[in-house]
């Protein structure tokens, strides 16, 4: 099928390629963007395309945003290992959800919906690359309780802080790019 062929929200698959090269390219500079604390923790804004688009475009898309961008965040900064899938899986995990979430309100999410989905995938994603620490942590035998269990809580509240915010700075950027991209997928009204 040639690049005439329409996707389902009118554009070709060309297009929605470009569209999500971009959103990958955008997790691995926001990535590198990080705030570092240590070793283990680190505070960024790479899941945000992700998310954005797995609500704009539906959890393929988010996926898809998710594996190539993850992934050549983590080629780039630490090669590959041993447990390169495990850092990479929340986020893959979040964009199904995000996007699942979103095929179901039929890409009309509300402020407050978004606002939740935000949270929930933030939380998520803290849980999940916690569960990657231990992994990796025992894979390499640098594993210390204190590292698990003392960080968490600052991790949480960090995951909180950020769903909070994204969720509270989403809705107009999502509204936006619904308008200039054509989709309409996305009011974020009410």
């Amino acid at each position: 099928m040639g690049t005439g062929y329409a996707n389902r929200n009118g554009r070709n698959r060309t297009q929605q390629l470009v569209i999500d090269a971009l959103l990958a390219a955008m997790c691995v500079v926001l990535g590198f963007m990080s705030i570092r604390i240590g070793n283990i923790m680190k505070v960024s804004l790479e899941d945000f395309p992700v998310i954005f688009a797995a609500l704009m475009y539906g959890p393929v898309d988010g996926m898809v945003v998710a594996a190539v961008g993850i992934f050549l965040y983590q080629l780039l900064s630490y090669g590959v290992t041993a447990t390169t899938i495990l850092w990479i899986l929340p986020f893959v995990i979040v964009g199904a959800i995000a996007g699942f979430y979103a095929k179901k309100w039929n890409f009309n999410n509300n402020k407050k919906q978004i606002f939740i989905i935000f949270l929930i995938c933030e939380i998520l994603i803290c849980l999940l690359n916690t569960g990657a620490i231990y992994a990796d942590s025992k894979i390499y035998g640098y594993y210390y309780p204190t590292i698990i269990t003392g960080m968490i809580v600052i991790r949480m509240v960090t995951a909180v802080g950020k769903g909070v915010v994204l969720g509270l700075i989403s809705p107009p950027i999502l509204k936006t790019m619904s308008r200039v991209t054509g989709n309409g997928r996305t009011n974020a009204q009410g």
